[in-house]
């Protein structure tokens, strides 16, 4: 690991916004990071103001524009409201400043094409931070190796509802939980099993249900719509030879099955060997580590180191961008739509 202060080349940021979130989430990554914060910026005075004081020579604002104006950047960091993404990153793109923004990217799906016909050649990434957590990658991993074999299906579980009238959430742009969170779960499995072809939102008045994603390779997603006591959230990944567990966002398990086993014939559950049985990594605790951190746990760090590295070596990201972001703005909006009907995309 390599700290702030360590790093010898650093890229001039700002943050804007800088609420709860960000004080908790975000300005803690940034220890991490090969960054200078150079400016903050947040609509309440007194809030940005306190908190630029913790960063030594660092500049406070209350409107991005006089920041653009005065500020040398290369990168902004936006923690605020799905509602003020558009604007603020299509500011930043035309100040020619890369933008990495928070999850929900946007309240509609054609704010994100919006955004995407003014990003030029800015680069941008989204803090989906479920496609980035090191479970997501050790996924993405299993499922691209041969010996998997090819995945077939995907169920998440999630602590998540359907809003009862998607089509009035839609027309008058209204925040639901929906948005908030469900674009965690869809994330995974759409970096995961890909693009989606097809969804179909199978759900009671109560809000609870099942969103079912039909992939466009052809594997069989998922979604239970679960209410109750944490921690409820897991992935299941189905192949052909293997499938894999995601219990907490953390515990990941790898089920390689018994290849010795006959149906009313094996004596033995436990074959000779090491290349067979069930493959479990978690976080340790019992030391002061980053591992175990829910910084690099849950994807923060990985996100933010992600689109650092991108701007440092001038390359167009791979994940998190905002076409990925459009894709699941789509799902979202095809779910509120769907009343127990398929709706194709």
């Amino acid at each position: 690991m390599t700290y702030q202060r360590d790093f010898e080349r650093k890229l001039n940021v700002a943050i804007i916004g800088v609420g709860s979130h960000c004080y908790r989430n975000i300005l803690p990554v940034m220890n991490y990071l090969p960054v200078t914060i150079k400016a903050l910026c947040d609509k309440d005075e007194a809030l940005v103001k306190a908190a630029a004081g913790q960063y030594g020579q660092c500049s406070y604002y209350t409107d991005s524009s006089d920041m653009y104006d005065k500020e040398p950047l290369d990168a902004v960091f936006l923690a605020v409201s799905p509602q003020a993404h558009p604007k603020l990153a299509i500011q930043a793109f035309e100040a020619g400043v890369h933008v990495w923004m928070e999850k929900p990217v946007a309240m509609r799906a054609s704010e994100v094409e919006d955004m995407i016909a003014h990003r030029k050649d800015r680069i941008a990434v989204v803090g989906l931070k479920k496609a980035f957590m090191p479970a997501a990658q050790k996924a993405l991993e299993v499922v691209h190796s041969p010996q998997y074999g090819g995945l077939n299906s995907i169920l998440a579980v999630y602590p998540m509802t359907l809003p009862e009238d998607g089509r009035d959430i839609l027309a008058h742009r209204k925040f639901h939980n929906w948005l908030g969170n469900g674009c965690h779960p869809l994330a995974l499995m759409m970096a995961v099993g890909g693009k989606v072809a097809a969804v179909t939102a199978h759900k009671q008045s109560s809000g609870n249900g099942t969103l079912l994603l039909d992939f466009a390779n052809g594997v069989a997603g998922s979604f239970h719509l679960a209410r109750g006591p944490q921690p409820v959230e897991s992935y299941s990944l189905f192949a052909d030879k293997w499938h894999m567990h995601i219990d907490n966002s953390m515990k990941v398990t790898l089920q390689r099955g018994n290849p010795e086993f006959r149906y009313g014939e094996t004596t033995n559950y436990i074959p000779s060997g090491f290349d067979s049985g069930a493959i479990v990594w978690e976080p340790q605790n019992c030391l002061a580590t980053l591992e175990n951190k829910a910084l690099f746990t849950q994807g923060f760090y990985h996100e933010l180191m992600y689109f650092c590295e991108c701007v440092l070596h001038n390359q167009l990201p791979q994940k998190g961008t905002l076409e990925f972001a459009l894709e699941i703005m789509q799902v979202y909006e095809a779910a509120l739509l769907s009343d127990n009907k398929t709706i194709y995309l």
